[in-house]
């Protein structure tokens, strides 16, 4: 068995209103291919809501009418329901917000239809690492419910690409969930919350390859190198905070993070499985909407250098396990 954690679907109203990849309406294609090639469920929802990643002048994607975001989300229960043993569903919420859609998104992860939250790694420039954010890891605590920590339609620095599609999609996006995520471990989050479970989308982007930087990042942040060192002036740790050699180094908070799969990189997919560990990969496509051939993301998790007993978990295992499905 195998299950795919990270699928995108939109509902036929909002291809009425926006340009979207037409895949993302093609709920009994998408299931077809999958089946086809082994991949047995996919967990589905929306980066946006009932927005889109279409850039489209003068569209917010956080100033979304409440019920235009009921009706999407009854979309996602309904489809849900009619592939009953194909598909479950992410609640899509924005996690800065303060009109109640919190507790309504806890109320529909009540439902059998979804099981888990999908929110973006910043909002309007801003990383989850603001104490912004604390009401909703808080709930994500509460209902046990998995995170699906995803790059947002316009990620910070897509400005700076001047328009170039591409680059935003495939390199500011990445870095989005780069910087989020380290943001919300220098946050403190995990701490405050021990039992949240985040997986970072596109295999943790660069995080892997820049363990050392976090722990480089972390003594800048309490003082900075030791004398001679080399660097700027050492300052002292904060004030009422514990000696810098009593802090356990930040890079080790990244076994705490789970990560998707969805990278076409052998390189990215090694460093995963070597820095945040096997058991915490989840097998992932990004498809729909992506359109890469849906073997090469199971030929990747092949060729991990990793036991078949992980490789198990890595496809299946972990996902059941995290987001419940033994029982589902």
């Amino acid at each position: 068995m195998t299950i795919d954690v990270h699928g995108h679907v939109t509902s036929p109203e909002l291809f009425k209103r926006f340009p979207m990849p037409p895949s993302l309406a093609d709920i009994d294609g998408m299931i077809e291919q999958k089946l086809a090639v082994g991949i047995d469920m996919t967990i589905v929802g929306s980066p946006v809501g009932a927005g889109t990643m279409v850039p489209v002048p003068g569209l917010d994607n956080y100033a979304q009418p409440a019920d235009q975001l009921d009706a999407f989300h009854e979309w996602v229960a309904e489809t849900v329901r009619s592939h009953r043993d194909n598909l479950r569903g992410y609640v899509y919420v924005n996690p800065f917000a303060e009109d109640g859609s919190l507790a309504g998104a806890a109320k529909l992860l009540g439902r059998e239809e979804f099981v888990g939250l999908i929110v973006n790694t910043s909002v309007r420039g801003e990383y989850l690492g603001s104490p912004r954010a604390e009401e909703f890891f808080a709930m994500a605590e509460e209902t046990g419910s998995p995170v699906l920590l995803h790059p947002p339609a316009e990620p910070v620095g897509a400005a700076a690409m001047n328009g170039h599609l591409g680059l935003v999609e495939h390199v500011a996006r990445p870095c989005d969930i780069t910087c989020g995520v380290a943001s919300i471990l220098f946050a403190g989050w995990l701490d405050k919350f021990p039992r949240l479970k985040l997986i970072a989308a596109n295999a943790g982007g660069a995080l892997s390859l820049l363990r050392e930087k976090l722990d480089l990042a972390q003594q800048r942040a309490r003082g900075g190198p030791p004398p001679g060192a080399g660097g700027p002036p050492r300052g002292g740790p904060p004030a009422g905070g514990p000696p810098a050699e009593a802090v356990a180094p930040m890079s080790g908070q990244l076994s705490r993070i789970y990560v998707d799969t969805a990278t076409p990189s052998r390189l990215a997919l090694s460093a995963a499985a070597t820095v945040f560990g096997p058991e915490r990969l989840l097998f992932g496509t990004d498809s729909p909407p992506l359109t890469a051939p849906l073997h090469t993301g199971l030929d990747l998790v092949e060729e991990l250098a990793v036991s078949a007993e992980q490789r198990e978990l890595i496809r299946s295992g972990t996902a059941r396990e995290l987001f419940g499905l033994e029982t589902s």
